[in-house]
């Protein structure tokens, strides 16, 4: 193999290893999304890296490049719908609930208490 070549070879495996760590990680998120109580959601994640251990071992980048984007068709098949949100995250049913108040308007948070500090 020849240096431009290697380098070449190098950089493709690099970005199919980012590939496959960044599929992993989502999927293994929307496991999470489908099986809400822990106990339900390990059994689910042991047989997802089950199914990404069997090709560890793989060598042809084509036949990788194959797996990648069959793994990818999968996700994107068995995505859930409606996935889980943590309530004060950006589309959380808590984000921004309560915004900023607009500008000149005061807010006094002594409850009743400022009358007697005027007399």
């Amino acid at each position: 193999m020849s240096g431009i070549a290697s380098v070449s070879f190098l950089a493709r495996r690099a970005s199919q290893r980012e590939r496959v760590r960044i599929l992993y990680r989502r999927a293994l998120r929307d496991t999470l999304n489908w099986a809400v109580h822990r106990h339900l959601f390990y059994p689910d994640a042991d047989a997802l890296r089950e199914r990404f251990e069997v090709n560890r071992k793989v060598e042809d980048v084509e036949t990788i490049d194959r797996l990648i984007a069959d793994g990818e068709a999968s996700y994107n098949k068995w995505r859930h719908p409606d996935p889980y949100i943590v309530p004060w995250a950006p589309g959380g049913s808590k984000f921004n609930r309560n915004p900023v108040p607009p500008e000149g308007i005061e807010i006094v948070n002594d409850y009743g208490k400022e009358e007697a500090e005027l007399v």
